[in-house]
């Protein structure tokens, strides 16, 4: 008998037993302020076995769609409302795993420094997907601006607006798209990760601003089949853990707002 050999093989399979192979997780995230919190964790979960893999996307609708589809295990970029009506519109069943915090919705000019100055017929830019289409004409209800048919309905578009005093121009368009068309119009309702990814301020730049009361929580989304898996759950952990709350406090002075 070759001990040589035998004490080697003996060695191998030890190491080999003690390893143990890290769970990759991938998640589907916004750059901002999202990502940026995945990637802050992202040491946590290696220490916990699990290996975070984030890919960036700049839409609303890639994400939700890789995860439906299994290309990716979950996503974080969106609030309650948002996914509610895509799953009625899409016929998705996405669900969500813990809220993590709140990107107050503001009101944006390079035109003007108050809602008071906009003038008869001034052209206002809003999201066209109907929750966040919603909010914005939420917030100008809010204001005065504007009143809806339906003043709690979150879903409300320009043609439920009942009473336009100042004759408001609305433009529906993409939410990833308004700061870039900020100079184009007089007034943009953008949602606050695409105005930090563009360099907007949203506590100083911001003509008006949702408060840290709003119902708008942005959630860690997965499906019925994998919302419950160990993996999942200790992004969960890691995403309201007090370390987490301490760097967006930190790294967001009120723009992004921690919801637990």
């Amino acid at each position: 008998m070759n001990l040589k050999k035998t004490f080697a093989a003996l060695a191998a399979a030890a190491t080999f037993s003690g390893a143990v192979a890290a769970e990759e997780l991938s998640v589907a995230a916004t750059p901002v302020p999202h990502a940026e919190i995945l990637e802050f964790v992202k040491p946590q979960l290696a220490e916990q076995g699990v290996e975070l893999d984030v890919k960036v996307f700049t839409d609303y609708i890639q994400p939700n769609i890789q995860v439906a589809q299994k290309r990716m295990d979950a996503n974080f970029f969106q609030h309650k409302p948002y996914l509610e009506s895509f799953n009625e519109g899409r016929g998705t069943n996405l669900v969500p795993v813990t809220g993590v915090h709140v990107e107050p919705f503001g009101a944006y000019s390079t035109r003007i420094d108050s809602l008071d100055e906009l003038e008869d017929g001034a052209v206002v830019a809003i999201p066209n997907d109907p929750t966040n289409g919603g909010r914005a004409l939420l917030l100008l209800q809010k204001h005065g601006l504007i009143k809806l048919e339906d003043p709690s309905k979150i879903t409300s578009t320009a043609s439920d607006i009942v009473e336009n005093p100042k004759n408001l121009e609305f433009k529906e368009l993409e939410a990833a798209t308004l700061p870039r068309i900020l100079n184009q119009v007089d007034l943009a309702l953008i949602n606050t990760n695409y105005a930090l990814e563009a360099g907007l301020n949203p506590t100083e730049d911001a003509l008006v601003i949702e408060g840290s009361d709003s119902p708008y929580v942005n959630i860690l989304v997965a499906r019925p089949d994998n919302k419950d898996s160990e993996a999942m759950q200790k992004l969960a952990d890691a995403l309201t853990s007090e370390e987490v709350r301490k760097f967006i406090l930190e790294n967001y002075e009120g723009a992004v707002v921690p919801a637990f």
